[in-house]
């Protein structure tokens, strides 16, 4: 079942990275001390490496085992290893090479030049299986139970690579499919769908500046998912959008508490 969005709204993008990069700190540590480890979703694009760039510049990140953290990513670009625009390789020079992370719990989408080769969907449907073997059987369905699941939020309102219309943002059972003919370059992609996002404990939608007002407003104000993707993701136990004023702008203030930092 869907929970309902909490918001929280910064006074610019600078204090909204730092303070969800606080908030990311202290929900992995929290799930590590009741649990043993963690399990996290990355996000790429302006707002999910500002995070992480936060996050490495935070003196708080050593509170953190990293060994004991598995990361996945909520979606990819399908370019070869290395290329600048795929989203590890921009986590990686935000955050990730600079923190002592298990490898083996770093699990990347595959790369347009890996074991698949150009083969988009059975590099998706790899990393499907890849995720169903992480799934416990205390978990609800194919995925694991991500503890926190994060999201950039488009100015079209497409999270992930989940585009309005498209038939990814329909799919209602597979956990991870290919993207064809995406409409913001590159075409193709990797993405997890919206019934593996819904199995996270916890959902975090980012959005900071002017360009997300509109998509902000559109996905909470009750928009259906297939033409505003953000409104269909949220978590099994908390929904959170983590909004800049800027981005927060066009939203009635009955939203969001005045006390909003």
């Amino acid at each position: 079942m869907s929970t309902a969005p909490q918001l929280v709204v910064h006074r610019d993008k600078e204090l909204m990275a730092q303070a969800a990069a606080a908030r990311l700190i202290t929900k992995i540590v929290d799930a590590q001390t009741s649990r043993g480890s963690a399990s996290v979703v990355l996000t790429g694009g302006r707002n999910g490496n500002g995070l992480l760039a936060a996050l490495a510049a935070a003196p708080a990140r050593d509170a953190i085992d990293w060994g004991r953290l598995d990361l996945w990513w909520g979606d990819e670009r399908f370019l070869p290893e290395g290329d600048p625009e795929r989203n590890v390789t921009q986590a990686r020079r935000a955050l990730l090479d600079a923190v002592p992370l298990n490898p083996k719990r770093v699990h990347a989408m595959p790369a347009s030049d890996g074991p698949y080769g150009a083969d988009v969907d059975t590099a998706a449907a790899a990393y499907a299986d890849e995720l169903a073997r992480a799934a416990g059987p205390e978990n609800h369905g194919a995925v694991p139970a991500f503890d926190v699941l994060m999201l950039g939020v488009g100015p079209d309102t497409h999270v992930a690579s989940l585009f309005p219309e498209l038939p990814a943002v329909r799919e209602t059972e597979r956990t991870v499919v290919g993207v064809h003919g995406a409409p913001k370059p590159p075409p193709t992609r990797v993405t997890l769908t919206l019934p593996a996002i819904r199995a996270a404990r916890e959902v975090w939608l980012l959005a900071a500046g002017e360009d997300k007002a509109g998509a902000a407003a559109i996905a909470l104000s009750g928009a259906g998912e297939v033409q505003a993707p953000a409104a269909g993701a949220y978590g099994r136990a908390r929904t959170l959008w983590l909004l800049d004023a800027a981005a927060a702008s066009r939203l009635p203030r009955s939203l969001y508490p005045p006390a909003s930092a």
